[in-house]
């Protein structure tokens, strides 16, 4: 049987892993997986950044030029909104 070496070092001080409870080497465990996975997401993020500012940029290349954009359409006012109406002639009877 060969005895195990191998260290871990937590807050400045070592640790031999056969020294550890077997409750610390899971949560030890614990960690190192989580750093892996936010390792992971990191480079996933770094991935869908880029990703977005290719698209922005695609988007952008596509937006018409200022002098080609279409001169907004004049909006209705309220005072011609409100404007009266022509009475209507009253219906008759023979």
């Amino acid at each position: 049987m060969t005895e195990d070496n191998r260290t871990v070092t937590i807050d400045s001080t070592t640790f031999k892993l056969a020294d550890l409870s077997e409750n610390a080497r899971n949560q030890l465990l614990n960690l190192q997986v989580t750093d892996a996975e936010v390792k992971r997401l990191n480079q996933q993020l770094a991935i869908h950044q880029t990703a977005r500012a290719a698209y922005a940029n695609a988007l952008s290349a596509e937006l018409p030029k200022e002098a080609e954009k279409a001169k907004p359409k004049p909006r209705a006012t309220k005072a011609a909104a409100a404007k009266p109406k022509a009475p209507k002639a009253p219906k008759t009877t023979h």
